[in-house]
């Protein structure tokens, strides 16, 4: 089966699992601003990986747009954030980014990754530190926003390889389903949340 794996990625935890990915598959890799949807009609399989931004998944509709060309093909789309990937946080960015028509084309995944503020633009610096303002003026915290204004300061990578074994396996063949359950989270994962 020719595969292709596609990738937006702002800060780089994207790319990474795009690449273990296409290594695994022995896929081609492409940044998606290089891809025209012309382009993928000589592949069986394609893989979409985008960064969760306001639960979006940066670049998705490069396939979302496009599904009438890609028809027949194997379909899987990840996202990758820093969050853990809760499966009523993974309900929502299903439902902002696909109908309910799409995902019976589209196996999608979760694929924690990370967070560097360092990496970021500037107008995503300066809406992340206008978050860290609001934030350190709350009377009380919650797990996550406490993890997030820690992550501010120091950045925390979330990736693991192992983390793509699913998608990998329902690409290659060896799972045919459908449906996709939340990603468990790894040991250790829960300790620093984001």
């Amino acid at each position: 089966m020719k595969t292709v794996v596609i990738y937006k990625s702002r800060t780089g935890f994207v790319r990474k699992y795009a690449e273990w990915i296409a290594e695994e598959l022995g896929a081609d890799l492409f940044e998606a601003s290089r891809i025209k949807p012309a382009f993928l009609a000589s592949y069986d399989a394609v893989v979409f990986g985008g960064g969760l931004h306001v639960v979006g998944i940066d670049g998705v509709k490069l396939i979302t747009q496009n599904l009438d060309k890609l028809a027949g093909k194997k379909l899987a789309v990840f996202a990758s954030g820093a969050s853990p990937g809760r499966e009523e946080d993974l309900a929502e960015v299903k439902a902002k980014n696909f109908t309910p028509e799409q995902l019976e084309r589209i196996r999608f995944f979760y694929l924690r990754g990370g967070f560097d503020y360092g990496k970021l633009k500037l107008l995503d610096k300066l809406l992340i530190r206008l978050l860290q303002f609001k934030l350190k003026h709350k009377k009380s915290l919650t797990a996550d926003e406490r993890g997030m204004l820690a992550a501010i300061e120091q950045p925390v990578d979330f990736t693991r390889k192992e983390k793509i074994a699913e998608l990998v396996a329902y690409v290659s063949g060896e799972d045919d389903g459908l449906t996709s359950p939340p990603t468990p989270l790894l040991q250790g994962e829960g300790s620093h949340q984001v």
